[in-house]
């Protein structure tokens, strides 16, 4: 068995997980502007050493109505995903038809593209953001739908015509240079999760303030990550549902150290696209 058939089927690795320790504190997650500072957690948080299992290994495949993720193959024809103009011709076009086809939704509005790295060189350089090293979700009951009221803001007819369909916020996680070694993303099957684990707090950025979830620990959740994503592998993350139907609403998720990580890998690049599902 070589090496990296050996990393492939190892079951699970261990990583120290940053939580809100305390339900009463006061908290708060600062943006930064997309240099090589890094985010403010404002607020009181713990470490809690976890067990993150190999979703490669489960034989039952995941959704984003039941454990709120998944991984699906997906090539894309984009060559520098740096480049504003590829991803708007190219890559919107590509995601929009990949989220149609995964979640069955009618219609499918990108809103946003952030781009992450785990070097702080190739930050300053490229201006773009860290790695999220906080276990969070990205919206809450109620900034998933500000979000929405702020994206249609200029289009009052055509929002007053979505709000009344079933919405969901999708955020497609994929690399765009190489294999994922650092940084890779965990994420919390959502059926592990209870409301009472999740606190409201307020995402402070240049553009607006909003809302987002930090977690407080609970000995119930359960833990998954990809390891060694490809660039020809997206990661669908759902953060958001306006259905309370049965479905998952919200997805926990955050950035670890992964110990199996070669030495002298290349740092982690990547793309995340949020997008709104609308469905009929």
């Amino acid at each position: 068995m070589n090496t990296q058939t050996a990393i492939s089927a190892k079951q699970q690795v261990s990583a120290n997980l940053k939580y809100l320790a305390c339900k009463k504190a006061d908290a708060a997650y600062v943006v930064n502007p997309g240099k090589s500072n890094t985010t403010e957690h404002v607020g009181d948080f713990e470490h809690r050493c976890v067990a993150i299992a190999n979703a490669r290994m489960v034989n039952n495949p995941f959704s984003l109505d039941n454990e709120g993720f998944c991984l699906v193959q997906q090539s894309s024809s984009v060559k520098d995903f740096y480049d504003d103009e590829q991803i708007q011709k190219q890559y919107d076009p590509e995601i929009t038809t990949l989220i149609k086809q995964v979640t069955g939704g009618s219609h499918v509005e990108i809103f946003d593209h952030t781009r992450r790295s785990s070097s702080g060189s190739i930050r300053e350089t490229k201006h773009v953001r860290e790695p999220a090293s906080v276990i969070h979700n990205d919206f809450t009951a109620s900034s998933g739908i500000k979000r929405l009221q702020h994206h249609y803001k200029d289009r009052t007819s055509e929002l007053t015509t979505l709000q009344h369909k079933r919405m969901a916020i999708v955020n497609v996680w994929r690399s765009i240079k190489g294999i994922v070694h650092h940084s890779p993303l965990a994420m919390c099957d959502a059926r592990s999760v209870s409301p009472e684990d999740l606190v409201d707090i307020v995402r402070e950025s240049e553009e607006r303030k909003g809302e987002l979830q930090l977690p407080l620990f609970n000995d119930a959740h359960r833990w998954y990550y990809y390891p060694r994503m490809t660039m020809d592998e997206a990661l669908l993350i759902k953060t958001f549902d306006t259905s309370t139907e049965g479905q998952s609403r919200f997805t926990i998720h955050s950035a670890f150290e992964d110990g199996l990580a070669p030495e002298n890998a290349s740092p982690r690049e990547s793309l995340e696209t949020r997008c709104f599902v609308f469905f009929d």
